[in-house]
């Protein structure tokens, strides 16, 4: 890739997009911004009483989020990003303000925030979608051992599935690409590695 290319990688809890993330910085030499999960001080208290700490805690991921858009745009390098400020709105708090845990007010608080941030952002080169099954999801995030994902309802990651869906339906600010995660091993299995190689070169030059 010649001139800095930003590439996004979007998707659900245990997906795969960390796993993604690492894989792409190998192939294409890009710099990794990965998702500021480990450091919201909010999250812990979140999984234990969503209605009161959705609002912190959605609200200090958008800012989190914002400051990481902005170091990217100033890399000087291409890189690639876990999870996006789209997602943190329009699935995330979204999925939280349809469940009444974050009230009308502190939304359009919320929104009215997402939106002026958002307006200064460039949008990727590429925006890569992982789809994944509800079960498949579960047994990823198992597997990784994060202990305050542990509780996570399973209706919980089905809402967000959902909420992905349509979210990547009318995503329109950049050329996309939908990776199927429940049948692809891009870490290990050598044909799903050449054919992603391929796909994600085709997808850059577009």
């Amino acid at each position: 890739m010649a001139a800095p290319r930003y590439i996004a990688v979007a998707g659900n809890m245990g997906s795969g997009k960390s796993s993604l993330v690492k894989w792409l910085c190998q192939q294409f030499n890009l710099t990794p911004f990965f998702e500021p999960h480990e450091e919201n001080p909010y999250l812990a208290d979140f999984y234990g009483d969503m209605p009161r700490w959705a609002f912190n805690s959605q609200l200090y991921f958008l800012v989190k989020r914002f400051r990481i858009h902005r170091e990217i745009e100033l890399a000087g390098c291409s890189v690639v990003q876990d999870r996006t400020l789209d997602e943190d709105a329009e699935v995330f708090a979204a999925y939280l303000h349809r469940q009444g845990h974050i009230n009308e007010r502190d939304w359009a608080t919320y929104s009215e925030l997402y939106s002026s941030l958002r307006a200064e952002l460039r949008p990727p080169d590429l925006m890569i979608y992982l789809r994944c099954q509800v079960k498949t999801l579960r047994k990823r995030i198992k597997l990784r051992g994060r202990a305050y994902e542990q509780a996570i309802p399973v209706p919980y990651l089905a809402a967000l599935h959902d909420l992905y869906e349509q979210w990547f339906e009318r995503y329109d600010r950049s050329p996309t690409l939908v990776l199927e995660t429940d049948r692809m091993d891009y870490v290990t299995g050598l044909f799903h590695r050449q054919q992603l190689l391929e796909t994600i070169g085709e997808a850059l030059q577009r």
